[in-house]
């Protein structure tokens, strides 16, 4: 193996190009990266770059020199458009093609448009910087969509002095995620910092002056961001060969086919510490699976069976969770409680613990849960 190719330039990228330097390989590593600015952080988009907290410099995961230390063929500002599995070539937009012994998919995801016409969305930094400016006093904001990015940007936004309206098609925020029970608690917590919480409707499209719901209603609000979700960047590989299914289906290796792997929010794979197929748009699972598929790309064929860990930061609230909490039948607050917004909370799946969240508990008060879901979840 002497050419491989990375397809995505964020952290999945980032973890794949540095494990696989780090694990002795000397060959040719091309990265291919839409953007011009790669290898930076998303998560403080929404959070410490729309507060005007951070600026942009901040969220660089590495300096250029340390990229430059790694030695790679970086083509920025191209994607890719075709994979050809047979001759072994990655297509660009540029009409250049780029061929591999090796592959790493980590093309990530773009969130889901409201409409064809209507993208006023965070995904890039631009983006961030350029809703950064938007968000001032008095502005009359709707963000259309009340999972994380919609809640964490509805919390951001209500700082910066904002008139917030929140829309959400379910009955209970984020329920799907953590619970009804957590996504109550959260929904009662923008309401108290003053957010106009609505739940159980659905937006039919934007229009001048705000969003026009289902029932023919209209919300006025200056300035409309969209927040409904995300679609996995595997266009490009249509026609491949390659199972496509709501992101690239792998096997327990991150293996898409021999000598295609793939990282981030756009694999789909089967972790075996659950015994279910899942795709996970979080963080740290970017860093970890790209860590996982270059060292199996590299020959170590090892299961990638990480137990999640995701968190998110909403007003002076901490929360973090580790585990599979989608699907779960049982859930118990074992420390705190719900209504004091402090506490430390199990779920269980046919009597299985497959995951903990705790808001506003100290990391080691979690720990322990995390081990005893690692290890089969029977503490």
């Amino acid at each position: 193996m002497n050419r491989i190719v990375v397809v995505g330039a964020s952290a999945a990228g980032l973890a794949t190009v540095e494990t696989l330097r780090r694990e002795g390989f000397g060959g040719t590593i091309t990265v291919v990266g839409e953007e011009t600015e790669a290898f930076y952080d998303r998560p403080p988009l929404s959070k410490q770059i729309l507060a005007g907290e951070w600026e942009a410099d901040r969220i660089r995961l590495r300096t250029p020199e340390q990229i430059s230390a790694l030695g790679l063929d970086e083509r920025r500002g191209v994607r890719a458009t075709g994979l050809d599995t047979a001759r072994r070539l990655v297509t660009l937009s540029d009409g250049t093609d780029v061929p591999y012994d090796g592959l790493v998919v980590a093309t990530g995801v773009r969130p889901r448009p409201l409409s064809e016409d209507s993208q006023p969305f965070i995904r890039t930094i631009e983006q961030a910087l350029e809703w950064r400016k938007r968000l001032r006093p008095g502005t009359a904001l709707a963000i259309v969509g009340a999972g994380f990015l919609g809640a964490e940007c509805a919390a951001v936004a209500t700082r910066l002095g904002c008139a917030v309206t929140l829309l959400e098609p379910a009955p209970v925020p984020l329920a799907h995620a953590v619970g009804e029970p957590v996504g109550r608690m959260l929904a009662g917590v923008h309401r108290e910092k003053g957010v106009d919480v609505r739940t159980g409707v659905t937006v039919e499209s934007l229009v001048d002056g705000g969003v026009r719901l289902d029932d023919g209603t209209t919300v006025a609000a200056g300035e409309v961001l969209v927040a409904v979700g995300s679609i996995p960047n595997t266009d490009w590989l249509a026609g491949s060969g390659l199972t496509l299914d709501d992101g690239l289906v792998c096997d327990r290796y991150c293996a898409a086919a021999p000598g295609i792997y793939a990282a981030g929010d756009v694999a789909r794979w089967h972790n075996p510490l659950f015994g279910v197929s899942m795709r996970l748009e979080h963080r740290t699972n970017a860093a970890e699976q790209g860590m996982a598929a270059a060292r199996n790309l590299l020959g170590a064929n090892r299961p990638f069976a990480p137990v999640p860990y995701f968190w998110s930061d909403q007003y002076n609230l901490k929360i973090h969770a580790y585990g599979h909490l989608r699907g779960h039948d049982e859930f118990t607050v074992v420390e705190g409680a719900l209504a004091d917004r402090r506490l430390l909370a199990t779920y269980r799946s046919n009597g299985r613990l497959v995951g903990v969240l705790a808001v506003d508990m100290p990391p080691k008060a979690v720990r322990p849960w995390r081990q005893a879901i690692a290890s089969g979840g029977r503490p």
